[in-house]
Formats: C-alpha cells, sequence, structure tokens
C-alpha cells in the first residue's frame, strides 16, 4: 500500500522461536497456539499464502490485518482484508495494523509485521488547511506569517 510507514518486521524474532523450537528450548504446544478467536478471523478475514508452515509444513500459512486506532472506536481490534485496508487508508487520518499469521492445521501463529496506514502518510498531503489555521488560530496565508514575524523583529 502507498501509504504504509513506520514498518516493523518481526521475522528475527520468528527465526529465534523456531530455533528455540528446534533446539527443544520450547515445547510445540507453547507455539502452537492459536486461540479460536484467531483460528476464526483467519478462515473469515484472513489472507491466504504461498508459505508453507515452518512447524506442520502441510498447510499454507493464513496472514491476518488487525487493526487499532483513535480514530476508529468500537472497530479497533478488528481484522479486516487488505481490501478493506486500502478503503480505510483513504478515510482515516492514521492507524495501526498488526499482520499476524496463523497455520489453519497445527495452529501455529506469530506476529509477523506491524505499520501504520492513513492519510497523514500522504506525500502531497489531503487535508484542506483546516488543521493550520487551528494550530495558527487564524485563516491568513500560510505566507504571510513569516512576514509578519521579521516585521515585528525590526
Amino acid at each position: 500500500m502507498r501509504t504504509q510507514r513506520q514498518v516493523v518486521d518481526y521475522s528475527l524474532r520468528k527465526r529465534a522461536a523456531l530455533r528455540d523450537l528446534l533446539a527443544a528450548r520450547v515445547a510445540r504446544y507453547d507455539v502452537c497456539d492459536a486461540s479460536p478467536y484467531l483460528k476464526n478471523a483467519a478462515r473469515f478475514h484472513g489472507e491466504p499464502t504461498e508459505e508453507r508452515c515452518p512447524i506442520c509444513r502441510s498447510e499454507n500459512l493464513v496472514h491476518v490485518h488487525y487493526i487499532y486506532g483513535d480514530e476508529l472506536k468500537q472497530s479497533a481490534g478488528q481484522a479486516r482484508t487488505r481490501a478493506e485496508l486500502s478503503v480505510l487508508a483513504m478515510t482515516l487520518r492514521e492507524f495501526q495494523v498488526f499482520v499476524v499469521e496463523v497455520c489453519p492445521g497445527c495452529d501455529w501463529n506469530h506476529l509477523v509485521e506491524q505499520y501504520l496506514l492513513g492519510r497523514d502518510g500522504l506525500a502531497g498531503g489531503v487535508d484542506d488547511g483546516s488543521e493550520q489555521e487551528a494550530v495558527s488560530g487564524s485563516s491568513a496565508p500560510a505566507g504571510s506569517a513569516p512576514r509578519r514575524r521579521r516585521e515585528a523583529q525590526r
């Protein structure tokens, strides 16, 4: 997505968890513990991937996108599809997305990445200037404020 920013990738943490499992420092039931809510979200809102499960190697992983943000109100914490994320990114100022991979077979789950979406990330800016007016306290053009400061210093 074009407004995706502040991406945090958790692949190193995933490798460490898998390494601990292979070294028998953790048990399989400690890493394969997807809740029924997460499995339902994967079934109904998940995006299938081509990547095989690193534990059972029999099923493909499913990515579930959870959204959080102040503007979401009661929708915060819900799973959404990628298509819904694109629509939300154009309507909301900023919200966080957490991507979790889930194996429907063995219940493996792991946080893959997190990032921010929303209009605030657009390069050209979609705002109509109302925020600048609220910050400066006036509706004067942006170029007149620096001129006033220079005149006051003289």
